[in-house]
């Protein structure tokens, strides 16, 4: 059983709701739990390339961040960085909401590893990738957009 509080994993979904990039990306919604993190997003023509499909910058956006939250989830001290990324594209989407589901795969002392799987809005998993992240010498505390008085 966890020991982390409820109110990190609200401060890491305000942290996420807050960014900057999210006013290119809106409607999407976050949930975090220990190791594990879910982001859905309406798909809306605005993220297409030509061919009128999901551009790869935004199947990257969301696994990238399930990835991202799921191992932010697990670390209270200091924000991480996302070191790398593999990503595979499977299907395209041009309708219905994304879903991104991200989890802890390797926990170390300073390097952590974690998946994202991405379905649309029937199931099927249209992407997947892994990456590697690191912690950074910055204390949440320390970031806009730190929610450093949210309740459970």
């Amino acid at each position: 059983m966890s020991t982390i509080p409820e109110a990190h994993y609200r401060k890491l979904e305000q942290l996420y709701l807050s960014a900057n990039v999210q006013q290119l990306f809106s409607g999407s919604d976050i949930g975090v739990a220990y190791g594990k993190a879910e982001i859905t997003l309406p798909v809306d023509p605005k993220y297409f390339h030509g061919a009128q499909a999901i551009h790869g910058a935004t199947y990257f956006k969301l696994l990238d961040d399930a990835a991202y939250f799921a191992v932010a989830s697990l670390v209270t001290d200091v924000f991480i960085v996302t070191s790398s990324f593999q990503i595979n594209l499977l299907r395209p989407v041009n309708s219905g909401t994304l879903r991104a589901v991200g989890t802890v795969r390797s926990v170390g002392k300073s390097l952590f590893v974690a998946e994202a799987t991405l379905y649309n809005e029937r199931g099927k998993e249209v992407a997947f990738g892994t990456g590697q992240f690191m912690r950074t010498a910055q204390p949440w505390e320390n970031l806009p957009g730190w929610e450093t008085d949210t309740q459970v």
